[in-house]
């Protein structure tokens, strides 16, 4: 019965390490058991609050109206697209420094405390003559603390963390070359967006004034038409040209207005702020560009996207060096000092050192497939590179086109502006008591506002045309060092950068745009002072239409000299050309005619547009004009 009892609570307590076993994983299991949990409303407030009061912090209030120069200024200051390819180039170089600690040596420290249950003695055999020991012995303290400190160095992990950390500075500058890309994009995006926003500014007014003219008319026409005061015929068709020039116009507003909430996004204005933009005189744009092939190569050079491909190339070399290294043996140097308190030692601390080699032979087996695989990526590499190139030449090609077609879009534009606004002071005054004057009166005044939209969208799109070619290039908008810039610093270096564009002075171009000819005319041999006004007008008129355009202060001097002898009623005039061509020589060419004596004002004129057209070919040459 006591046996009994006996086993019974050896079974009990058999039972409980197990219990408490079983106890112990339910409550791990339970713990490492995780539920999807859903956000909360009040998280996303939170996350939404918290995000809308850090998107405009550390900005500089708007207190006057914003130029292009400072609307460039604060896009790249504050937007957001940009401050997130710095992070993210900051983040690529903290990685270049954590790689770069790789390569050091380990050092490693340890320390620990064990502690058994019993004694870890055991017994042995003899080798010799195979008598078994019947007296378990022990060389280990049930408790015991461990500590050391180990140096080692292993040449193959050495040379692998090299290339992987040069391979992560070219990841850092792939991300520099993305930051450059933001900015080239920030510059033709806000200038594309302010051309467009000023048109629209200008022009509100005007169109607020005409649309509610306009329905005005529509009313009254209505209420002619119905007392039959015009005929129904005219009255309809007035109606409907009223209707298409209204259209068309609301059509033009709702495009450069939306230019405005852009220029706020780029600036990373609250959407609710006001702001009014600052006038700006309409600047000549560089000709179109003609030595196509160095902007080719331009391009080729310094296009971030290229660029970021030859990193990618350094990349690729750096990683087939690495899988070759992998292949070798690897060498490792060792030595460390530890500390036992084990009792039974008969030396407790002591120093040890040591060199090993390991080679994996299996991995000698993968060589050719890895030489394939590295000879697929380098032809890879190489036909994404030339087919980026060719994507870059075709950009270019099609961008110069665009902005030679955008400026002669705004020429065309210009001329019909200036007919529309002519045609509507010409019927603003011819206007009398009818009611159909008056209507059409009001229609070509819409018709001359819609004019003026389309002048001021083709004014932008050449802008528009303009940043992308120059985005195309690659050019870089300003130095890479405005980091630490203030607003008004930075605004006023946009400006000289802005300036030296205009004038085309590009930092890496060699009168790459070919700049716009331009002569100073000077008469010579007339003394009547309106008429000198009226043939430099006429001469400016001439050669505009030949690409070839007139400027006081840098022109190059054009010298249109008259004379004139006369007998028996007739008059011998002659005019000679004279000017300095683009290799430094002096040139000269002469007509003559005649002409009755005592002429009008105009036959004199009609003889200097004859020796113009006689000579034009000349003055080309002169200028090297195509």
């Amino acid at each position: 019965m006591n046996m009994n009892k006996t086993d019974v609570s050896s079974r009990a307590l058999g039972m409980l390490p197990r219990s408490m076993v079983v106890l112990a994983v339910t409550a791990v299991m339970a713990g490492c058991t995780v539920a999807p949990k859903a956000l909360t409303a009040e998280e996303v407030q939170d996350r939404v609050k918290n995000d809308t009061s850090k998107m405009y912090t550390e900005q500089e209030a708007i207190r006057g109206p914003i130029s292009m120069e400072e609307a460039v200024a604060r896009s790249l200051k504050y937007n957001l697209d940009y401050r997130l390819k710095k992070m993210e180039s900051a983040l690529a170089l903290g990685l270049t420094d954590y790689a770069s600690y790789d390569m050091l040596p380990q050092m490693v420290a340890s320390a620990g405390y064990t502690k058994r249950s019993n004694y870890s003695g055991g017994t042995s055999i003899g080798i010799l003559d195979g008598e078994m020991s019947d007296r378990p012995t022990s060389s280990d303290e049930r408790s015991r603390s461990l500590r050391g400190i180990e140096f080692s160095w292993n040449a193959l992990d050495f040379g692998v963390s090299y290339y992987r950390a040069r391979q992560q500075g070219d990841q850092f500058l792939i991300a520099e070359e993305r930051r450059r890309k933001v900015v080239q994009n920030l510059l033709q995006d806000v200038r594309a967006a302010y051309w467009r926003a000023l048109g629209a500014q200008r022009l509100n007014d005007q169109a607020d004034d005409i649309v509610q003219r306009a329905n005005l008319a529509l009313s009254r026409s209505r209420e002619a038409e119905t007392q039959k005061i015009i005929p129904p015929g005219l009255a309809l068709a007035y109606q409907r040209a009223l209707l298409d020039a209204t259209t068309l116009l609301n059509q033009r507003r709702q495009d450069l207005e939306f230019a405005k909430r852009e220029l706020a996004a780029l600036m990373n204005v609250p959407p609710a702020a006001t702001f009014v933009l600052a006038e700006a005189d309409e600047v000549t744009l560089p000709a179109a560009p003609r030595d196509l092939a160095r902007l080719e190569d331009m391009a080729l050079l310094q296009r971030p996207e290229l660029r970021e491909e030859d990193f990618r190339k350094r990349i690729s070399s750096d990683e087939a060096r690495k899988q070759m290294l992998s292949m070798l043996p690897g060498i490792t140097f060792n030595y460390g000092s530890q500390r036992d308190s084990n009792s039974f030692l008969y030396n407790n601390s002591w120093s040890q050192g040591g060199v090993s080699l390991a080679w994996n032979l299996m991995r000698l087996v993968a060589l050719p497939a890895m030489k394939d695989a590295q000879k697929y990526q380098e032809q890879t590499d190489e036909a994404r590179r030339m087919a980026l190139s060719m994507a870059i030449l075709t950009q270019t090609r099609v961008s110069a086109e665009r902005y030679r077609l955008a400026l002669e879009d705004f020429k065309l534009a210009d001329q019909a502006a200036q007919v529309d606004s002519r045609l509507a002071a010409y019927t603003k005054a011819s206007v009398t008591a009818k009611l159909e004057s008056e209507l059409e009166a009001i229609r070509t005044q819409a018709r001359s506002v819609l004019g003026a939209y389309q002048r001021a969208n083709a004014y932008a799109n050449a802008h528009i045309a303009f940043g992308r070619l120059y985005n195309t290039v690659g050019f870089d908008p300003i130095a890479d060092d405005f980091e630490t810039n203030d607003l008004a610093t930075l605004t006023q270096r946009v400006k000289a950068h802005l300036q030296a564009t205009e004038k085309d002075a590009f930092a890496l171009s060699s009168n790459l745009f070919g700049r716009a000819t331009t002569v100073n005319v000077h008469l010579a041999g007339i003394t009547d002072p309106v008429q000198q006004v009226r043939m430099k007008a006429l001469v400016t008129e001439l050669l505009a239409r030949h690409e070839i355009t007139t400027d006081a202060k840098e022109g190059k001097p054009l010298t249109l000299a008259f004379e004139s002898s006369g007998s028996n009623g007739l008059e011998k005039a002659s005019w000679t050309l004279k000017m300095t061509d683009e290799a430094g020589h002096n040139q000269q060419a002469s007509f003559a005619t005649t002409i009755p004596s005592n002429s009008r004002a105009s036959v004199y004129e009609s003889s200097l547009m004859a020796a113009l057209n006689a000579n034009l070919g000349d003055i080309k040459s002169w200028l090297n004009v195509d």
